[in-house]
């Protein structure tokens, strides 16, 4: 931020933003020029925009209507542009992943993005059924608030959490240092868009072999200042509150939310209780610099019924385990207290310089009783990110380079105990943790003749862990250091844009995913010292576009994935995971989705009609892997269905009354390694019908209800794979209801 800034000749762009249907003025529209410069249009729906050159391209982005891309625009008239009230369309949203700011349609990658209007089909309970919308994606809750997620394959080494996929919010490393995410520390609410990179994305965001979810906030629109309410209630005790008060302006908003969710659960030992307080704001103190800060503290409770065996669950899917060790008799629950503060800057030297540097801290205490002891940590963190972006020209060529660094440590004491039915015992082990992992990464884009943009990029990534035993029964004390040596990770893409409609893209990218700290140290408290890291190499091309006069979406992906020292978890007697490489696992895959809008006319009664699908083919089979005397090479990999699709109906009115319906089907999953025990398919369904209304000039209302899994279909979401004792499912609810309101005042 203390280089010299340099005084470069401007040309300017300017006009009008205009609602489609009326013509009124829009005030706050996002203006994102392809050179990187942004503005906001006023109150008259006017804006301008110094650039350097003349851009190619011209981004105007708002809340609620359509996404307007302009191609060389002119810089010698005004310009006056039309914005289409609605859903964002998905191939017109501007991609921040690889931190190329473009249209999805010039993004080389698999990539796919969740709006807000998405989350909000549900109850918003969690964003699992928004997030299983998306081809290649699974996520699944083993209980209510236990997440995981599984991207390509991914969850194969998850037995609980989140691991070998990084998350991101506000642009601030989410996951922590020692490789998990605690997801559930978020509500969804919190939530107003999600990018989803799939495949190995080292070469920006550092170790990991899944992939990137990039999460970005609730913000206030510009000149909004508004206070809601609502509330939620539904089947199984399902009771959900949340208060958002919004101001924004043109240089600055602000947001703050409370939600509180109450669940008693549709299986014994299964309720929820959860707070989160949110804190987002932005502040544009000049035109060069733009700073944002989140602070999120969430108090949540949650409690673990655990897996059912085949028998149990035919006989009765809402039992908790049983046993000397089950899961009531043991109060198997998770209760964890934390907050986490982010800060970001983005700041522009000139036309074309410009930084980006975010920091965060996080503290969490975790009281967590399980079926087999009773664990107690404090987590304390600290990290944060930098890159630097420079536009130019290479002989008329147009060039962005990108270059920055991310690091992040974390602390953590961690102790177990036995567990005496639901209270602590004897101390087994006390250790002291320190996770340090960090990267640094540059990248070369290039805007080619022809309409093709070619991307070169590489990371260097490093992770070490140092654990101190101060105390363990009938052993001595030590520490032990692991530092899993820095890797390279490239990638090279490129992207031809066949017509303003249609793009080819294809790429090539290598990934590196270290062990978690909880795969090195088992909560046994034994020490995994042999376990390496996984590596592999992504090849992958897809085509993306709109057809029959841009009524057809579609975006169509197919890669083969090679990964070497392949993690897999196995429970042992006492439920433990414990982790090993097995060798290789090929992973080959097809992702497809389709959206087709059969009406789209805002002025008439009946104003949006659309149906969607999506649809994913895996064909994923370990190779080389040989345990003790059984060989299974050539087996599915477990916990991936072969199959899965999802399909949509949605309708609006101008009266403000919609209707949406979702459908998802999942093909038989392998539940072990020997694919010897396989969860049946299943298809669920739900809907949802709504009524929005605006009442005067400053009510709007909300009246909706719905129902999930309407044909009662009996199925298992969160698999435990590998489990012993055959304890593999973990049943998902019935048929649910729920119904709520919201009411908003504008000042």
């Amino acid at each position: 931020m203390l280089l010299p800034q340099a005084l470069l000749a401007q040309e300017l762009l300017s006009g009008y933003v205009l609602r489609a249907d009326t013509e009124q003025p829009l005030q706050g529209v996002t203006i994102t020029a392809g050179t990187g410069e942004q503005g906001i249009s006023n109150e008259n729906g006017y804006f301008s925009l110094a650039v350097s050159t003349s851009p190619k391209r011209i981004v105007f982005s708002y809340v609620g209507y359509k996404t307007e891309v302009l191609l060389n625009p002119s810089t010698e008239q005004e310009l006056r542009v039309l914005l289409q009230p609605g859903a964002a369309n998905l191939q017109e949203v501007v991609i921040t992943g690889y931190e190329t700011n473009r249209p999805l349609l010039q993004t080389a990658g698999a990539v796919s993005y969740i709006e807000r209007e998405v989350i909000e089909r549900f109850d918003e309970s969690s964003i699992v059924r928004a997030v299983n919308m998306v081809p290649g994606v699974r996520m699944e809750e083993r209980a209510p608030a236990s997440y995981r997620i599984s991207i390509r394959g991914s969850s194969l080494r998850s037995p609980y959490g989140i691991r070998n996929v990084k998350l991101y919010y506000n642009g601030i490393p989410f996951t922590e240092a020692n490789g998990t995410t605690a997801l559930n520390l978020m509500d969804p609410s919190n939530i107003g868009s999600i990018e989803v990179l799939k495949g190995p994305t080292a070469s920006i965001y550092g170790a990991g072999t899944g992939g990137t979810v990039l999460l970005e906030p609730r913000r206030a629109a510009p000149g909004e200042e508004s206070l809601e309410v609502g509330a939620i209630v539904g089947s199984y005790g399902f009771r959900r509150y949340t208060a958002t008060a919004r101001v924004g302006a043109e240089r600055s908003n602000i947001l703050v939310q409370y939600a509180k969710q109450e669940y008693d659960g549709h299986r014994q030992q299964s309720a929820v209780d959860r707070e989160v307080l949110l804190l987002t704001s932005e502040f544009k103190p000049s035109d060069k610099r733009t700073l944002s800060a989140n602070l999120i503290y969430s108090d949540l409770y949650y409690e673990l019924p655990g897996g059912l065996t085949q028998e149990q669950y035919a006989e009765d899917p809402s039992q908790a385990r049983g046993g000397m060790f089950g899961s009531v008799a043991q109060n198997a629950s998770m209760n964890q207290k934390s907050i986490h503060v982010g800060l970001k800057q983005e700041y522009s030297f000139n036309a074309s310089l410009r930084n980006t540097t975010s920091l965060y801290g996080l503290h969490r205490f975790r009281n967590h009783p399980f079926n087999t002891d009773y664990e107690r940590n404090t987590n304390q963190e600290f990290g944060g990110r930098t890159s630097f972006a420079y536009d130019t020209q290479l002989g008329g060529i147009g060039a962005t380079f990108t270059a920055g660094g991310e690091f992040q440590r974390g602390f953590e004491a961690a102790r177990t105990y036995d567990n005496n039915g639901g209270n602590v015992g004897d101390l087994r082990t006390d250790d002291e943790v320190v996770a340090k992992s960090g990267f640094a990464f540059a990248q070369a884009e290039f805007e080619l003749p022809a309409n093709f943009i070619a991307t070169a990029a590489l990371s260097l990534n490093d992770t070490k862990y140092e654990i101190t035993r101060l105390h363990q029964v009938n052993s001595g004390n030590y520490t032990y250091n692991r530092n899993l040596e820095a890797v390279l990770s490239p990638r090279i893409s490129l992207l031809k844009q066949l017509t303003d409609q249609v793009s080819v893209h294809a790429n090539i990218s290598s990934g590196f995913s270290p062990p978690t700290e909880e795969e090195i140290l088992t909560s046994d408290g034994q020490l995994n010292e042999e376990l390496e890291a996984e590596k592999g190499t992504n090849y992958e091309t897809g085509i993306r576009g709109f057809a029959l006069k841009g009524k057809l979406n579609f975006d169509v992906v197919g890669y083969y994935f090679r990964l070497k020292e392949t993690i897999v978890s196995r429970q042992d007697v006492s439920s433990v995971a414990i982790f090993r490489n097995v060798g290789n696992t090929d992973q080959k895959g097809v992702e497809a989705s389709l959206c087709y809008t059969l009406l789209d006319e805002p002025t008439q009664q009946l104003s949006q009609l659309k149906v969607w699908g999506s649809y994913t083919y895996s064909h994923f089979r370990f190779d080389e892997y040989q345990q003790d005397e059984d060989d299974y090479s050539g087996n599915k990999l477990t916990g991936v269905a072969p199959h899965a699709a999802t399909a949509g109906l949605d309708f609006n009115t101008r009266f403000g009354l919609y209707f949406n319906l979702t459908a998802n089907y999942s093909d038989e999953i392998p539940m072990n390694d020997e694919n010897t025990v396989y969860a049946d398919s299943y298809v669920v369904a739900g809907a949802r019908l709504g009524l929005k209304r605006q009442l005067g000039q400053h009510f709007g209302l909300e009246l909706f209800t719905g129902v999930d899994n309407v044909t009662d279909e009996k199925y298992s979401l969160g698999n435990d794979l590998n489990a012993f004792g055959g304890r593999f499912f973990q049943p998902a609810p019935g048929r649910n209801y729920y119904g709520g309101v919201r009411l908003k005042y504008t000042l």
